[in-house]
């Protein structure tokens, strides 16, 4: 793990609430994925804490905020290591399930060394799911902003709607589409989705912006890469431009950019916000790993 001590200071420092997914993630730096039967040697590696929520929340802490991850992370010994890199970025952890003895979500990643593309396996919050009578009484208080993965419905639900009632703006991460999302999309202020994030009878980035501002969602955007990114901000559509960078690694790239978008979303416009996102988010693409880039040791 890398050391969490260059940090991007904000004049103002507001809290976060990030819910959703919260996993181990071992990733692997290698010439290519493996084929059947083959066996790699990796240049690298590195251990991290994981999952959208996740390293949007270590994101939004590092551009000088406080950040608390709102997940299941448990008590198997697995868990220091997760609970180890989060500490060490200085974000908090309300644990969900605090008791289970369960082993935490792991994630294996290979990053191909040439063209910074990632291949993932994951059990995702499948088996981890939690109910909305394990969130703290408190959860939203001094909340400036809250960011929901979809990998925690239940507890999302809850969340959104309690937001609502207060005022507070409610983001999505938008990278695949979950059953569950159309009940959360009513609250939901900010939509960030990627190309892969289809709801039901969706096939075009159309049906999927219509599908959205049906729910009457003021700010919407699909992003694409490296490609620019589209957006509808109440009525008005256009596009964002992003850097053009030589990639060494995306892996992360989507959770970092919605962690620094909401965290210029609460000073910028909508507009402003997602390109200063993008430009964080090439950059993390610089460097291996979804940390590396923070400490500038590329």
């Amino acid at each position: 793990m890398t050391n969490g001590s260059s940090k991007i200071q904000n004049p103002k420092s507001d809290h976060g609430l990030f819910v959703g997914l919260v996993t181990l993630d071992l990733i692997y730096l290698a010439e290519s994925a493996p084929k059947n039967n083959q066996k790699i040697v990796a240049t690298d590696y590195t251990v991290a804490a994981g999952g959208p929520a996740t390293n949007a929340a270590v994101t939004f802490r590092h551009l000088g905020n406080q950040a608390t991850v709102l997940g299941v992370v448990g008590s198997h010994p697995m868990t220091q290591l997760i609970r180890g890199d989060l500490a060490n970025y200085k974000v908090e952890i309300a644990d969900l399930e605090p008791t289970t003895d369960l082993a935490p979500p792991v994630s294996s990643i290979i990053v191909t060394q040439a063209t910074g593309e990632r291949a993932v396996v994951s059990i995702n919050a499948v088996k981890t799911q939690a109910s909305s009578a394990s969130i703290p009484s408190d959860i939203l208080q001094n909340v400036n902003i809250v960011l929901i993965d979809g990998h925690q419905m239940a507890v999302s639900y809850f969340i959104a709607q309690a937001a609502k009632a207060k005022n507070i703006p409610v983001v999505i991460d938008g990278g695949s589409w979950k059953p569950g999302f159309e009940q959360i999309l009513p609250f939901v202020d900010y939509a960030i989705c990627s190309a892969n994030f289809y709801p039901p009878n969706c096939q075009t980035g159309k049906d999927v912006f219509a599908y959205l501002a049906g729910f009457k969602i003021p700010y919407i955007a699909i992003t694409h890469g490296q490609k620019p990114i589209e957006y509808l901000s109440c009525t008005k559509t256009g596009i964002v431009d992003v850097p053009q960078i030589h990639a060494v690694d995306t892996l992360g790239a989507g959770d970092i950019f919605h962690g620094a978008f909401c965290d210029y979303i609460l000073r910028e416009s909508f507009t402003d916000a997602l390109a200063l996102a993008a430009k964080i988010a090439a950059d993390s693409c610089k460097c291996f790993g979804t940390r590396r880039w923070m400490d500038l040791k590329c």
